[in-house]
């Protein structure tokens, strides 16, 4: 249902004051969650709500956003309001007041020419009223000991591809304040600062921004003297993003392929970049992409470096993916490839009791790590034994919502944990053959994986790096391999049309964080199982340089290319 009633948002309104008087801050951010759920069930966008980041008391910093941070039309500018940073609802009501006139009193000519996004609350513990934020953000990101809100709020704001930036804080009278003039000794002027200066942001570079003193009943006002300073041009952080957007797939899968793996290993990271540089090699006929592969892998295809090493563990085997690749393709490399194939497979075939891997640790990780090779391979044996671990595993982590816990003792479902499952699922459907005993029981859990996908999918398309808690970090290895198991389900007819609308967006959010020199922007570093949620809310994101991104994010590129993405 949707409300329109000014008396309705205004009784709202007065709840949330009331409850700071009467109730404290907690039920204060209960009443904001309440009120922004009121705003954002009003016809219109911003419409999605959704968290930007997630406090170290993991309180939600709680967001109103639209779907078209990655898609904007050129001749629209983006508006990204903040407020809440004193610790106090007051000027969040101002934000929501102001959003909510947008989308009900605001022009047709207005809702057309801007897009909004808003973050009411970016204190809701009140942590940072006698400390302030820091911006840009120092050291470390989302992990962060003191006040992970600080880098959550940066990048969200960031991440809005915003056009202006407007941070409201509490006080008397209506006034508008340039970053020249934003006051240095509050956290918002501190932000409005670093947002207009440009600094600590890589390549994106500067956005106008403005600190707004306002008290209660301004968020009108505000709104229409913002919908009146229209830029006439994208922000230079807007355009720096749309540049990373616009890339095609082949463009950004020729990037990668070019720079990963920066250091060669036989493990599944390097293997997925050798393969997918092998399939590249085939997709545009530059023979580069194969004689790098080539050169890389020289030490096991001569035998100066064996497959395994002391101990088995299926994050090494899926290194041997590539021979699977190079046995297809034959050659005088054929021959060594297809017994390196055979001697992975029967490795990852081994079992200790049906669906129980020997060399498996129980994570959700062995849905791909320990099945690929089987799955690539075709091998009848080795593909049996992967569709038992796969359903075995399913029958112990897969969860009501189709999203799976990282493993029997870590009740969390970490998102390239997720990422791992689904395309281990997918790539065992294409290779399992119409009639196999198993396929429809793979088929089944694979759907109801996809179904809590969409689910759970950020505004901006991404996925979180735990999937299912708002607020913690979007995260870009959970999205290339979502994106590249659902393309695949779409391909092969396993997923419906209605799924393409899904992977187009994740896609335009993925290319979002993927920088003009290959480097990349917040992938989840290696990560074992852990005991509890915070684990992996605190797993450190790499921003810059990383092999198993770069591998990841070349095969999302190839799979939406065949999917028939052109840019």
């Amino acid at each position: 249902m949707h409300f329109r009633c000014d008396v309705v948002i205004a009784g709202l309104v007065g709840a949330v004051l009331l409850a700071e008087l009467v109730y404290g801050q907690a039920s204060a951010v209960d009443e904001v969650r309440t009120s922004m759920e009121m705003v954002a069930g009003l016809d219109g966008s911003p419409g999605v709500l959704s968290a930007g980041g997630i406090t170290r008391d993991e309180t939600p910093l709680w967001t109103i956003e639209n779907r078209t941070p990655f898609q904007e039309a050129r001749a629209r500018r983006r508006l990204v309001l903040l407020g809440g940073f004193e610790g106090r609802s007051a000027s969040a009501r101002v934000v929501l007041d102001a959003v909510r006139w947008f989308k009900t009193e605001a022009s047709d000519v207005d809702r057309g020419r801007w897009a909004v996004s808003a973050l009411p609350l970016a204190d809701p513990d009140g942590a940072g009223a006698g400390r302030s934020y820091r911006f840009p953000p120092a050291g470390g990101y989302f992990d962060d000991p003191d006040l992970p809100e600080s880098h959550y709020v940066w990048r969200w704001v960031a991440y809005q591809v915003p056009d202006l930036v407007v941070v409201v804080t509490s006080g008397a009278g209506l006034r508008l304040l340039s970053a020249e003039d934003a006051d240095g000794s509050s956290p918002g002027g501190v932000l409005v600062t670093a947002l207009a200066s440009g600094v600590g942001h890589s390549d994106l570079g500067p956005v106008e921004a403005l600190q707004v003193t306002a008290s209660d009943g301004d968020g009108p006002a505000l709104m229409r003297a913002l919908l009146s300073r229209m830029p006439e041009e994208r922000s230079p952080l807007r355009r720096a993003l749309e540049q990373r957007v616009d890339r095609t797939p082949l463009e950004v899968a020729r990037l990668l392929a070019g720079r990963y793996p920066e250091a060669p290993s036989m493990s599944y990271i390097s293997g997925v970049a050798w393969l997918h540089a092998l399939r590249l090699a085939r997709v545009t006929g530059e023979s580069v992409w194969r004689s790098k592969v080539l050169d890389q892998v020289r030490p096991w295809l001569s035998g100066q470096q064996p497959l395994v090493g002391e101990s088995v563990r299926f994050a090494g085997l899926g290194g041997a993916v590539v021979f699977v690749e190079l046995a297809s393709e034959g050659g005088e490399e054929g021959a060594v490839a297809t017994a390196l194939t055979r001697e992975a497979a029967r490795y990852g075939a081994t079992e200790t009791s049906p669906g129980v891997p020997k060399f498996g640790s129980g994570w959700t990780d062995d849905m791909f790590l320990g099945t690929i090779v089987a799955s690539l391979s075709g091998d009848a044996d080795a593909l049996a034994a992967a569709a038992r671990l796969v359903i075995d595993y399913a029958e112990r982590l897969q969860q009501p919502d189709g999203i799976f816990y990282h493993a029997p003792d870590s009740p969390a479902p970490w998102g390239r944990g997720n990422g791992f499952a689904a395309l281990g699922l997918a790539e065992l459907l294409t290779a399992l053959p119409a009639t196999h005993a198993s396929r429809s029981g793979v088929l089944d859990i694979f759907r109801r994986q996809m179904e809590g996908l969409v689910a759970h999918q950020a505004a901006d398309g991404m996925w979180f790096q735990v999937v299912d808690t708002p607020g913690s970090y979007r995260e870009g290895s959970v999205t290339a391999l979502a994106i590249t198991a659902m393309a695949r389900g779409i391909r092969l007819g396993w997923l419906n049309a209605s799924y393409r609308s899904v992977v187009e967006q994740a896609w335009n959010g993925l290319l979002a964080h993927v920088e003009l020199n290959g480097e990349l922007v917040d992938v989840c570093i290696s990560t074992g199982a852990g005991p509890t949620r915070r684990y992996y809310l605190d797993r450190p994101a790499v921003n810059g340089a990383d092999d198993r991104g770069g591998a990841l994010i070349l095969g999302a590129a190839l799979e939406v290319y065949a999917l028939g993405f052109r840019g």
